[in-house]
């Protein structure tokens, strides 16, 4: 991270100006970030600079495939076969057969006809609505959806005009039809319904009710579109997602977007899944196909190694579950109050921002490295500290984890 000396600022610049009062007001209130740099990979445990190895509770590393041999194998051999990158857009000459392997594998995972991969799950968001909507379509989102979602749909209705949006309270079907019912009424909605949801929530570790999403879109024509990115490898018998968790098909979602960089490899890159039409409508129109390079071919072997495991290691979700219980029984043990959830994603709620900063610090000198969230990321009041479990975790490593927050129970 470049550090910048701010008293050398030209304050007569607006620019410099702004951003100073920015950056001393966020210092000011303890909500300043502060990167914490990792020596060496991803796992159950980190090295952290300054800090030594710590138990590591802040990775979306569910499956704990991030550092598997054979995925950085896999990467490796990527690197060596196909070189660093296109160097091109894929319709032009950047297409390899890695990518076409792996759109075939998150397809068969889904249990849909066709997929199609990005450089992040953002850029994947960011294309849907832009590409696959039209004048008089609305666009009709869960209040709590990730950014990423917000941005997409704020994208589309500046770059095609007439495009509505609305958003219905979380997780509220009856909020959901009365918005379904008014774009019904209203004469200048004249298109397709869109709803769309996370399929986990990442702050809160809930998730999104399909079911009952699949069934007022039927009655009311919509598509369904769900982000699963903390879900995919982590929700259902045998981690296919949150869908899976529900007992619905693939083909019972219209389209997934999720990501490769979480329980699927943990390095970066993003996916939508779905009909053929569908993908083939974004690879010919979607402006994020059209002037992005493809994904990295090391990224798409890894990847793709991590579906495989995934796939054919189904033990691997079932520790999982496990270490999450396990947790979430110690944490409640404790004494801490933890939201209840069926996902890796254990928030304990400690209500005040400073307090749950405060908590996150004192954990990692304890060398426990867990990351405390407050306003404005969570509402004022719900602060809390966001502890993420993975399959890579021993007992040894849990125990390690409760043993330390019994600590912070007596200074806090």
């Amino acid at each position: 991270m470049i550090e910048t000396n701010m008293s050398s600022i030209d304050t007569k610049d607006p620019f410099a100006a702004r951003t100073r009062a920015v950056l001393s007001e966020l210092e000011a209130g303890g909500q300043l970030k502060k990167f914490q740099t990792i020596e060496g990979p991803m796992g159950a445990k980190v090295r952290l600079r300054d800090h030594g190895e710590v138990v590591c509770l802040c990775s979306n590393n569910y499956l704990g495939l991030a550092n598997h041999p054979d995925v950085v194998e896999s990467g490796i051999e990527g690197l060596r076969r196909y070189g660093a990158g296109t160097a091109s857009v894929r319709f032009i000459c950047g297409t390899f057969d890695c990518h076409e392997k792996i759109e075939r594998r998150i397809a068969d995972l889904h249990g849909v006809e066709a997929s199609y991969t990005f450089s992040s799950c953002w850029n994947a968001n960011e294309a849907i609505f832009a590409t696959l909507c039209e004048p008089g379509d609305i666009i009709i989102s869960d209040e709590l959806n990730h950014a990423s979602i917000i941005d997409g749909i704020r994208l589309a209705s500046v770059i095609k005009k007439g495009v509505h949006k609305k958003v219905f309270r979380h997780s509220d079907l009856d909020s959901l039809r009365e918005r379904l019912e008014a774009a019904r009424a209203n004469p200048e909605v004249t298109g397709q319904a869109w709803v769309v949801t996370d399929g986990v929530f990442s702050m809160e570790g809930d998730i999104g009710d399909l079911p009952g999403l699949r069934s007022v879109c039927d009655e009311f024509g919509a598509k369904l579109v769900v982000d699963d990115s903390h879900g995919t490898g982590v929700m259902g018998p045998t981690g296919r997602g949150t869908h899976e968790h529900w007992g619905m098909d693939g083909k019972s979602i219209d389209l997934f977007t999720s990501t490769l960089g979480k329980a699927l490899g943990g390095g970066a890159g993003g996916y939508m899944a779905g009909s053929k039409e569908m993908i083939d409508l974004m690879i010919q129109r979607g402006r994020p196909t059209l002037f992005s390079n493809a994904l990295p071919a090391t990224v798409a072997c890894s990847a793709d190694k991590a579906i495989e495991i995934l796939m054919n290691e189904p033990d691997r979700v079932a520790k999982l579950r496990d270490n999450v219980a396990y947790a979430r029984d110690g944490i409640r043990a404790v004494g801490f109050e933890v939201l209840e959830s069926p996902t890796a994603i254990l928030p304990i709620i400690v209500h005040d921002t400073a307090k749950a900063i405060a908590m996150s610090k004192r954990l990692l000198e304890l060398g426990v490295f867990v990351i405390g969230f407050g306003y404005p990321v969570v509402p004022e009041g719900e602060a809390r500290l966001r502890c993420q479990i993975s399959a890579a975790h021993e007992r040894t490593h849990l125990d390690e984890f409760l043993e330390q927050l019994k600590v912070l129970k007596a200074e806090f």
